[in-house]
């Protein structure tokens, strides 16, 4: 009988490859100097580092979020699954499957939670049933949204808004979600509930995720990889059980 067991060498395809990009702000602020990593298919990837190290400004660059904040990749590539993406659109990268979870939630306030979730779809070319199908989704994922679903979100608590924020990047049918400090702000018993569910979308749905976070321990337990960030380097990366 053959072994089935797939070997350590197998090839994992790479969704995103940042080569040694530096970033710099207003012409003048050198924020990333010679940044680098990689994202596997299906794979859950930290970045780590203390507040300022460069998480945040790393997952704008591969976004394409920084030139409202005037900043700007002067040096290095950005590739998705092969392909130079620095140059497009955020709306384009998000056609492509990839979006942004911003720091902070940034839920609209002022419309309920299940209008939130819809803003997500708003790129989908499927009918009315594949979005609805796709909401029913979210709401098992995360049942207190279905509970909280007719109130307004600026109502809502911080994990709420964390949970409608994760809910609104899947309501895009994602390949890869770029999650920045989940945990900010947020008691422990719900940062382990919303990285349970990160793990649950990533193994279930098969969503690969570059996460940024200051809580080194809990991303770390829940990660395959890891990166760590100190004053816009990388100074160390490894499998995660390593770090």
């Amino acid at each position: 009988m053959l072994d089935a067991t797939p070997t350590p060498d197998a090839q994992v395809e790479t969704l995103l490859e940042v080569n040694n990009i530096e970033v710099i702000y207003n012409h003048v602020i050198l924020v990333l100097k010679g940044v680098s990593l990689s994202v596997p298919k299906g794979g859950i990837t930290a970045l780590l580092g203390g507040n300022g190290a460069g998480k945040t400004t790393t997952l704008k660059a591969v976004s394409n979020l920084l030139h409202s904040e005037r900043g700007v990749v002067t040096k290095g590539s950005i590739h998705y699954r092969g392909e130079r993406v620095q140059d497009l659109a955020p709306s384009d990268l998000v056609k492509k499957g990839v979006i942004q979870v911003m720091e902070g939630r940034h839920c609209f306030e002022h419309l309920t939670i299940e209008e939130n979730l819809l803003t997500g779809a708003y790129t989908r070319t499927q009918g009315a049933a594949a979005i609805a199908a796709d909401l029913e989704m979210v709401y098992n994922y995360f049942p207190r949204l279905r509970e909280r679903r007719k109130s307004q979100a600026g109502y809502t608590s911080g994990g709420e808004q964390q949970m409608c924020a994760i809910g609104r990047a899947l309501m895009s049918r994602p390949e890869m979600i770029l999650l920045d400090e989940p945990s900010m702000g947020l008691a422990p018993q719900l940062v382990e509930e919303i990285f349970g569910i990160v793990k649950d979308l990533n193994e279930r749905e098969g969503v690969s995720f570059l996460l940024a976070e200051q809580n080194t321990n809990v991303a770390l337990r829940f990660a395959h990889h890891g990166y760590i960030l100190e004053s816009g380097r990388v100074v160390m990366e490894g499998p995660a059980s390593e770090l």
